[in-house]
């Protein structure tokens, strides 16, 4: 049972960054605008987050400089992310040359600004943020032991997140909105919505989200960040499609590729991989090939909302 426990812990890790990037991407995209700016906006808020803690770890620790990074990379994220709803929304960019620019800016910046700064472009943390037991909770039998042992606080921010924003999209007049002007714009703006303020609201959103999971990514996983979140931008926008825009479809999406990904980074605490006569490249490439079978099959089935076209001065792509 203890390697049942580990693989849980471990694909938490990599499962919950993956929810919470897709859900954002989710957002913009269901609002109208297409957002393949994740991986972008997931190293900028790595970049701002890391950087904040390497400054202030030795002034406070802890869960407490944990959440004000977070906070912190939340508003870097969604700052970001209006790059890319100005060139969409206001100057009619193509959505995905703009969003490549991010993609290729923010690592740039990232190396850039880290090696002005302190000489390298690594940038070193101490994980003072790990828990070993949560009070109470951990002492349950089974579920104390998968989920509240070895494990972050960002877990469950991560989920709460999630459930908030599933909650909203489905449940809220903004959702419903958001969701009518990227399937009907032109019924929506006939109707008194602001569609360029409601697609800004979704981009905004995606790049909070997405700054806040790539803060989540890195905790977990490493003790420095080198201006990449190893191509977990990309692989949330896997997620969403494989997920089909909808956030319970996206959650289990999540989870199957983060269980990938443990199999890949952590085959070696497994007795049974380890014993197979297997390449350690092999093991590495299972989330990737996973991504490319599973979008194979379910390309067909998966259609994005396309957005009907209206003016751009009135918020359409």
């Amino acid at each position: 049972m203890s390697v049942v426990y580990f693989v849980i812990q471990q694909t938490m890790y990599f499962a919950i960054p993956l929810l919470i990037v897709a859900i954002g991407a989710m957002y913009s995209e269901r609002s109208g605008v297409i957002n393949i700016a994740m991986e972008g906006i997931m190293v900028m808020g790595a970049f701002v987050g890391i950087f904040f803690i390497n400054i202030f770890q030795d002034r406070m620790s802890g869960q407490k400089l944990l959440l004000l990074a977070i906070l912190i990379v939340a508003v870097a994220g969604g700052l970001f992310s209006l790059f890319h709803a100005f060139a969409s929304i206001n100057m009619k960019a193509d959505q995905t040359i703009s969003g490549t620019a991010l993609n290729l800016f923010a690592p740039a910046f990232a190396i850039f600004t880290a090696r002005m700064i302190q000489g390298v472009q690594q940038i070193q943390f101490t994980d003072t943020f790990h828990i070993d037991k949560v009070p109470v909770l951990g002492d349950i039998p089974v579920i104390g032991d998968m989920f509240f042992q070895n494990c972050y606080i960002t877990t469950y921010i991560g989920i709460g997140i999630f459930l908030v924003a599933a909650y909203v999209i489905k449940n809220t007049r903004f959702g419903l909105r958001l969701r009518a002007c990227g399937e009907h714009p032109g019924a929506a703006d006939s109707v008194g919505v602001n569609v360029a303020k409601i697609r800004y609201a979704g981009v905004i959103i995606s790049g909070v989200l997405a700054g806040i999971g790539g803060l989540i990514f890195v905790i977990p996983t490493s003790t420095n960040f080198n201006a990449s979140v190893a191509g977990y931008g990309f692989l949330a926008i896997a997620v969403l499609i494989f997920g089909q825009w909808r956030s319970n479809k996206i959650l289990m999406a999540a989870f199957f590729f983060g269980i990938m990904k443990t199999l890949a980074s952590a085959y070696s605490a497994i007795p049974f991989l380890k014993s197979l006569p297997i390449p350690n490249e092999l093991y590495k490439m299972i989330p990737y090939i996973a991504t490319l079978i599973v979008l194979a099959f379910s390309s067909k089935n998966s259609q994005a909302p396309r957005a009907e076209g209206i003016p751009y001065d009135k918020g359409s792509r």
